[in-house]
């Protein structure tokens, strides 16, 4: 296999271990997109429907687009076109602030709701199917050690560039803390 032979004459263990993580990541993101594709979705709308739904429900408010953009998974950088696609899709619909006018709310539709629990099944398996080669054990070793590289680096697990906090304020009331995404940080106050 050529990316063996590549991995196995460099230098540091550290550089092996930096290409086996790309090659490893790229594969199962991969993986991840064919599970999504019969669905018509995405790994990007996937995680936008999901941060959604759980900003969603009564006495529950919807999130701004800077909101979503830090809640992703993986930065997106152009999180007004996807939604403006998400919404052409019926998945999302948007309103504006009643107060300043410059605010987009987002909040998922029934369409983007009964998608994703139409894919709830698939994906509660898709780690386990992906991981298979692991005990879970090794799952939760793995785990830990990804959780200290990326706390080296003073990144969160799960998120490489966003600080965990509250979502931001809304005039129609507070989102309740079960439901939370849990990666956004607060709105600033001008």
């Amino acid at each position: 296999m050529a990316t063996e032979t590549a991995i196995s004459a460099l230098s540091s263990p550290q550089e092996k271990l930096l290409l086996r993580l790309l090659s490893t990541a790229d594969n199962l993101h991969r993986m991840f997109q064919q599970r999504l594709r019969p669905f018509g979705l995405t790994p990007t709308q996937y995680n936008v429907l999901r941060i959604l739904r759980a900003a969603s429900g009564p006495g529950l408010t919807g999130l701004t687009c800077s909101a979503i953009g830090r809640s992703m998974v993986t930065p997106v950088p152009d999180i007004t076109r996807l939604l403006a696609r998400m919404k052409a899709q019926h998945l999302i619909r948007q309103q504006r602030d009643k107060t300043d006018r410059r605010v987009v709310w987002t909040f998922i539709t029934k369409n983007g709701l009964d998608l994703l629990a139409t894919l709830d099944a698939t994906m509660e398996r898709a780690p386990r199917e992906l991981f298979r080669a692991l005990d879970c054990q090794q799952v939760n070793q793995l785990s830990l050690l990804l959780e200290q590289v990326m706390g080296g680096h003073g990144c969160p697990m799960g998120s490489p560039t966003h600080s965990k906090g509250a979502l931001p304020a809304h005039p129609t009331g507070p989102i309740s803390a079960a439901k939370r995404p849990g990666t956004i940080p607060p709105r600033p106050t001008e």
